[in-house]
């Protein structure tokens, strides 16, 4: 080929090497463990929430561990589908509804409830032809302000879905704002009851933190999430104190040691500058699995089950620790980045985010052990 270099390929595949270090284990007795601990706190039936994958821990695997739930809560159809043919048959709510008229045949033949919060749902629903098939929620916004009608509308827009020939059942609903806050569900609660307490309707208000605090609020469907993973809905509470046990353990090794002198830098950015001699590890483990990346020096690591703390910028494939006081540690000694001994909060804590954003954001090229 005149003027291009060519390259030759192999014909076999490379035999395959053993693959980076890092992995997530999923802890399927903790999931178990912690739906005791959501049944314990109410007489109220449970929907489990497991949307996005359930919040990163796989979602068919997650709903096998929490199977006696009574229901679950998803965003997806697809999820729900995938669920139904996996042979759950336990209630499914799509906490965002239907997306477009063509979801509706699918709710139908899987038997799925869906939300129903914006009047555009209605319109769908008046122009389909099945009739009372569908189980749905309707969802009242109470000061949340994301999803749901007006208090002003909600009463009509109920009435119309009590006469609807495509409604089979109708369950009332809303979300808390700050049920893990000072602030709490006093206001929102007194206005979903102004409009609830006349109906004879099942009602779904509480989240996790709802659940543990404010046993008013429960109804007849609470909707746990973060607490089924274990992790705390709360600030001031931990997840220990709650009784609650770490899901996911995400866990990698030392893959190299190096030793600063005074004044020197490690990583990125230059953002560490040692101000004494030490000895730093490098951890395979970076934001391109999932680890934040806006996590800075100080965030707490634990390795051979020794706390200590990452230094310097996180970059895509891995990050610097802190070895100084640890003489034992060496090249293929474990480090846990969250979960087993050191919980997801703490680690969300220092890095200025929450537990959900860094479960959600396990990276698919993490292998993922049960």
């Amino acid at each position: 080929m005149g003027g291009l270099l060519s390259f030759a390929y192999p014909l076999k595949k490379p035999r395959m090497s053993m693959s980076r270090p890092i992995s997530a284990h999923i802890d399927l007795s903790a999931l178990a463990h912690n739906l005791y601990i959501a049944r314990s706190a109410t007489s109220a039936r449970i929907l489990a929430v497991i949307k996005a994958n359930a919040y990163g821990h796989g979602l068919l695997q997650a709903a096998g561990a929490l199977r006696d739930a009574d229901g679950f809560a998803l965003l997806d159809v697809r999820d729900a589908v995938a669920l139904r043919e996996a042979g759950f048959r336990q209630p499914l709510l799509l906490l965002e509804g239907f997306f477009s008229r063509d979801e509706l045949p699918l709710l139908a033949e899987y038997e799925l409830s869906s939300v129903i919060h914006s009047q555009r749902q209605l319109d769908w629903l008046d122009a389909y032809p099945r009739r009372h098939g569908l189980p749905v929620w309707l969802k009242l916004n109470s000061g949340m302000n994301r999803l749901g009608f007006a208090p002003a509308e909600f009463s009509s827009v109920l009435e119309k879905l009590k006469a609807h020939r495509a409604v089979r059942d109708i369950t009332l609903m809303t979300h808390f704002a700050q049920a893990d806050e000072a602030m709490g569900i006093d206001a929102q609660h007194e206005v979903f009851k102004q409009l609830a307490s006349s109906q004879r309707l099942p009602c779904s208000l509480a989240n996790s933190a709802a659940i543990l605090r404010q046993p008013q609020t429960h109804g007849d469907w609470v909707r746990p999430g973060i607490m089924l993973y274990g992790s705390s809905p709360f600030t001031d509470v931990s997840a220990q104190q709650l009784g609650l046990q770490p899901v996911m353990t995400l866990s990698s090794e030392i893959i190299s040691i190096q030793h600063l002198r005074a004044g020197e830098a490690v990583g990125y950015g230059a953002l560490f500058r040692a101000e004494h001699s030490m000895r730093i590890g490098t951890v395979a483990c970076g934001y391109a699995d999932g680890y934040p990346r806006h996590a800075p020096s100080g965030t707490p690591v634990m390795i051979e089950a020794q706390r200590t703390r990452t230094l310097g910028r996180v970059s895509m494939d891995m990050l610097a620790v802190d070895l100084n006081g640890l003489p034992d540690v060496k090249v293929g000694s474990r480090v846990v980045l969250w979960g087993e001994g050191l919980p997801v909060d703490e680690v969300a804590r220092a890095a200025g985010t929450i537990s959900y954003e860094l479960l959600c954001a396990l990276a698919p090229r993490v292998p993922v052990t049960s």
